[in-house]
């Protein structure tokens, strides 16, 4: 895409996953049911090529959301970008249907994330990183802007784009618990794909996944497929997985109302959403996917050939590297004293994501943006951050906002709607001169 010079953009968006690719999805159908000015969007990814998630695309690894939750059914059924209408264009519809499943597969849904991506070339620019925001007032009229410095990753070379707001959708960030570091035989869940294929599996004799939730079983079962000859060994902090709790009521949680419930609601209110529902998502496992794993464990001792293991109430203490040599120091949490140590060719932490926060990438633009008691950014039920009278100019987070808005701050479930409710905001803002 080329950004054309002296244009000002109504929303500059700041990384291009699923969820800015769902906004842009939502403003070009507001422009198609609108006649007011079009919204002039750009967005800009520092990968180069469109990607979610792809290191965890693992083979039959299917969504834990029904298809339903796509870029755009909760918000406009009719929309040209479902999940539907991807299987309808790919002459796969009536064969979905027959497969009688409401989760598609990783792959499946990741290769509709690219179809609908494919609509928007024109208006993403990717091998750019997003350095510094700042405000600028060479708007016309004395309008406030903000200047998006951008540099480009291959070249180098930077540019500055002009804008009325700036959405950020930087995604999470990998976790590595305290002291652990990443190289060619440690590896989170998030590189596994791209790490192991770099390795030969006749050199993977005895490998270790460290992790309690979805991620960590199915690398556990993945790896337990691929390398017959190899011990695997699942080290939990938990006595054994936990079910991931998708039932009906429990299900409500991730609704669009439950939104307004929680952003309204009294602390105790949050207090509750997150005490009893946390099981929906959080350190859980598909129940599918525990008992496949307890089934071949099983079967190992039955067959006398053990090559799974769970380490229960299990965490890891150090890691020791001497050469192509790593040892793992475990500790347990059973009596709290005794240790033992292993040697592995490879230990994967599926220990999750840490939460977006936009500070840094804000920088001097975050002095005008209010915080809570506890630090936190103070955002508006339309997902923008709360700022002081002297900035008009709108910041919206896509993430980062589970204080605010709950659960499905950083999901697919509310993907749809969330993306409607900032483009509503954008263009009721652009209305009222950004002074809403």
């Amino acid at each position: 895409m080329g950004t054309r010079e002296h244009e000002i953009y109504d929303i500059v968006g700041i990384g291009f996953g699923p969820s800015n690719l769902s906004l842009a999805i939502a403003l070009e159908e507001h422009q198609a049911n609108s006649s007011q000015q079009p919204v002039r969007a750009a967005f800009f990814e520092r990968q180069p090529s469109f990607g979610w998630h792809r290191n965890m695309l693992l083979p039959q690894a299917t969504m834990q959301i029904s298809f339903l939750k796509d870029l755009a059914t909760f918000r406009n059924p009719l929309s040209r970008y479902s999940f539907v209408s991807y299987l309808h264009a790919s002459d796969r519809l009536v064969q979905f249907v027959n497969n009688q499943d409401f989760f598609p597969t990783r792959q499946e849904f990741h290769q509709y994330l690219e179809w609908a991506e494919s609509g928007f070339r024109d208006r993403v620019t990717y091998n750019s990183e997003v350095t510094e925001i700042r405000v600028s007032d060479e708007g016309s009229g004395g309008e406030q802007l903000l200047e998006i410095v951008v540099r480009d990753t291959v070249g180098g070379g930077t540019r500055v784009v002009q804008a009325r707001n700036v959405t950020v959708s930087t995604g999470l960030v990998p976790r590595m618990p305290d002291g652990m570091l990443r190289d060619e035989r440690v590896w989170h869940s998030s590189e596994f794909l791209a790490k192991y294929g770099r390795m030969r599996p006749e050199d993977l004799k005895n490998v270790a996944v460290v992790g309690a939730g979805q991620s960590a079983a199915e690398i556990t079962k993945y790896l337990h497929d691929k390398l017959p000859h190899a011990q695997v060994s699942a080290i939990l902090p938990s006595y054994g997985y936990s079910v991931a709790d998708d039932t009906p009521f429990a299900n409500q949680v991730f609704d669009p109302t439950a939104v307004d419930h929680y952003y309204f609601g009294t602390e105790n209110t949050r207090d509750a959403f997150w005490r009893y529902h946390k099981n929906t998502n959080y350190s859980v496992v598909d129940d599918d996917v525990i008992r496949e794993l307890f089934r071949r464990s099983y079967e190992e001792e039955v067959a006398g050939e053990k090559r799974l293991h769970f380490l229960n109430l299990t965490r890891v203490k150090e890691v020791k590297r001497s050469g192509n040599d790593t040892r793992v120091v475990l500790h347990s949490l059973l009596d709290g004293e005794s240790e033992q140590e292993m040697d592995v060719d490879a230990l994967v932490f599926a220990t999750g994501y840490s939460t977006m926060d936009a500070t840094r990438l804000l920088g001097d633009l975050d002095r005008f943006c209010e915080r809570d008691e506890e630090g936190r950014h103070r955002v508006e039920r339309d997902y923008r951050v709360v700022t002081s009278g002297e900035l008009s100019c709108g910041i919206y987070l896509q993430g980062g906002t589970e204080h605010t808005h709950g659960l499905t701050s950083s999901l697919l479930s509310n993907i749809a709607v969330r993306s409607g409710e900032i483009a509503d905001s954008i263009v009721e803002r652009r209305g009222a001169g950004q002074r809403v």
